[in-house]
């Protein structure tokens, strides 16, 4: 089984600097990769790379730098793909649709670019990595993280990791690769009714209250759009800085309640039936020491 671990990169001023160029290089060359794609239709990684690897080495970008770079481009493409074939961007001749099939994938400037080991090292004693720049390797490179995930990287830490940048802080996403926990058969099921009013519902009488999250969400609200009024300096530099405090907040909150349901369920031998808009619930059975998603 795959999990992603994230850190935080700590990087000097001149290293910032060198990270921010070599993204925004990486996704000028994918938007580049995308415009040939398109016009060619060749999405596929191999026949893609035949009309793009010659001028993005000669553009700068090495070896393994211009190969993920084709990849990433590839992915997003059979992603699309995959999208339209399910309709999940309307029916044919849609608005959304049209415009999803009508021109290139465009790639932003801080978007995710993956790094194998070959561009990548980790010095976990050091808390420190050393990765490949279009200005050079960096070396000695900061990072944190809490000890539980500097310990799974250590001992599950596997393939790529994605660089990204988020409103001026860079993180990797390292993917790590653990054993599959064992699995039991329930003796029961404990039922999860999803909702507003209430965001979960138990068959055991446990009830998780919206009101407190939906109060906090009116709040945020009510502050985006004071301080958007204000139209100040740093009335956008606080919009900036608290757009996604909301998302992290809910997450943390909708995290709490499942631990507390999954704790029940284990403690009780039972699974988990979620109910759906289909007829039945899902049955999803309590892997130890996870939470099923």
């Amino acid at each position: 089984m795959r999990i992603v671990v994230q850190v935080k990169l700590m990087p000097d001023a001149a290293q910032a600097q060198a990270l921010a160029a070599t993204l925004r290089t990486v996704n000028e060359s994918a938007n580049w990769v995308s415009s040939v794609a398109f016009e060619r239709g060749v999405p596929r990684e191999y026949e893609l790379r035949k009309h793009s690897y010659t001028k993005l080495k000669a553009g700068g970008l090495g070896a393994q730098a211009a190969q993920h770079t084709i990849k990433k481009v590839s992915h997003a493409y059979a992603a699309l793909k995959a999208n339209i074939r399910a309709g999940n961007l309307g029916k044919p001749g849609s608005r959304r649709r049209s415009n999803a099939e009508s021109k290139p994938i465009v790639f932003r400037h801080d978007a995710a670019h993956p790094f194998d080991d070959r561009c990548l090292s980790w010095q976990y004693d050091a808390q420190t990595i050393s990765i490949w720049t279009t200005g050079g390797r960096l070396k000695a490179v900061r990072f944190i993280c809490s000890a539980g995930a500097l310990k799974m990287l250590r001992k599950h830490r596997k393939g790529e990791s994605d660089l990204i940048e988020r409103d001026g802080i860079f993180y990797l996403i390292a993917v790590c690769e653990i054993t599959e926990a064992t699995q039991y058969e329930p003796d029961g099921f404990i039922g999860v009714d999803l909702g507003i009013a209430n965001i979960a519902t138990t068959s055991t009488g446990f009830r998780a209250a919206g009101r407190s999250l939906n109060r906090y969400r009116k709040r945020q609200v009510e502050l985006r759009r004071k301080l958007q009024v204000k139209n100040t300096k740093s009335a956008k530099r606080r919009l900036r800085n608290r757009r996604s405090k909301e998302r992290r907040h809910t997450a943390n909150v909708n995290h709490i309640i499942a631990k507390k349901i999954v704790t029940e369920a284990e403690r009780t031998s039972h699974g988990i039936a979620l109910g759906s808009g289909r007829p039945g619930p899902i049955h999803l059975p309590v892997v130890r020491g996870r939470c099923p998603r």
